[in-house]
């Protein structure tokens, strides 16, 4: 099957042909269809398995088609849980649908950067890819206006559904016309999801992509039983015997991240870290330097990591567990990417033992385990 076979438009399949996209993921294959439609669309399917591409361009199609939004009325609008995600997104809009013949305004608004050169910007907007609390603070302004939203679009849909974003999120759908297009995309299914496709989601056709037999096996995953003292120069060890060069640790929160980078700084490794605590400059920046790899470490929490996207990172190390196997599929999913393979090392304290088992069983999958006592770690 091939993009032209699924209706896309000339303009589009240049678009695809530059950012070389060659054939549609198995996700694309049935949600373009659908989306162009007009169905609404609850797709899971793993990390790197091209869900973004998946509604953008049906969607910048339809934009070709429609009455386009007038004034701070928008036609689509994209949720997400991240500045760095909104960014990312919006990209793909704009790298795909800059060649088409009706001009598309898309525009990324977040919060950590100043409201007011985003509500001068909003006029025209068509497509408007957000972060719900900076979304909220703009429609309180009357600097955008979601009455006339055509298509809703939840993109990492598990984690705008959970409990933190609950309140913002049923502040917002208040304010959407009842009639619309509901897209839920997310690389895992919950109850949160579940739960929301009966209050959201129309006769939803759903799409449920199971990974690929092979898809782990693109991923070396490597683990370490090591104490909570010995954790970060066994993490300095493994950089710098291995000789690692681009490399994304995880830490479970935002003190640990800031704690882990400074060490690696201090024993001449280049290293920063990105969480929400940080400027949205130096986010930009820090993921930046990383991407084009004049950063070997990029230290980030698991909400953050949602817009990390990078085809050919080789390195994810687990320096804590995540809190669910689902959070650890995410992770590793940065690495093995677009067909290359990838390793992913996690380091396993005593008290995540339990846990760690827990997560290889959902996993169908065991992991190689080395007992670090062994390993001198004197000078790291």
């Amino acid at each position: 099957m091939t993009f032209e076979s699924l209706g896309i438009s000339p303009a589009l399949l240049k678009a695809l042909a530059d950012q070389n996209y060659t054939q549609p993921y198995p996700i694309q294959r049935e949600a373009i269809p659908a989306i162009l439609n007009k169905k609404d669309v609850l797709g899971i399917a793993q990390t790197g398995s091209g869900k973004t591409v998946a509604y953008v361009l049906p969607l910048l199609m339809n934009l070709q088609n429609i009455a386009l939004s007038q004034n701070r009325y928008v036609n689509i609008l994209v949720l997400v849980p991240t500045r760095e995600l909104a960014m990312q997104v919006s990209e793909v809009f704009y790298k795909l649908g800059k060649d088409l013949p009706r001009r598309i305004k898309t525009m990324a608004v977040y919060g950590g950067v100043s409201i007011n050169p985003q509500m001068m910007r909003m006029n025209g907007v068509n497509v408007l890819i957000a972060t719900p609390g900076r979304l909220l603070e703009l429609t309180e302004s009357n600097a955008v206006h979601l009455s006339g939203i055509d298509t809703l679009v939840l993109d990492e849909a598990d984690k705008m559904l959970n409990i933190g974003f609950q309140e913002e999120m049923n502040r917002i759908i208040a304010l959407l016309p009842k009639k619309r297009q509901n897209l839920l995309f997310s690389a895992t299914l919950n109850e949160d999801i579940t739960a929301i496709n009966q209050i959201l989601l129309h006769n939803p056709l759903v799409i449920k992509i199971e990974p690929e037999k092979d898809y782990f096996d693109l991923i070396d995953q490597l683990g370490y039983f090591v104490s909570e003292e010995r954790k970060g120069p066994l993490l300095r060890y493994i950089i710098k015997s291995q000789d690692l060069q681009q490399v994304l640790v995880f830490a479970s929160s935002v003190y640990k991240a800031d704690a882990i980078a400074d060490k690696l700084r201090k024993n001449g490794i280049k290293a920063t870290a990105i969480h929400s605590k940080k400027s949205q400059g130096a986010r930009t920046e820090a993921l930046s330097k990383f991407k084009s790899g004049d950063l070997r470490v990029l230290v980030a929490t698991d909400l953050i990591s949602r817009g990390i996207d990078i085809k050919f990172l080789p390195h994810v190390i687990n320096y804590e567990l995540p809190r669910s196997p689902k959070d650890y599929i995410h992770r590793i999913g940065r690495t093995g990417r677009a067909e290359s393979p990838g390793q992913a090392i996690s380091l396993i304290s005593p008290e995540e033992q339990h846990h760690f088992r827990i997560i290889q069983k959902k996993m169908g999958k065991p992991i190689t385990m080395i007992n670090s006592e062994g390993i001198n770690l004197k000078g790291f």
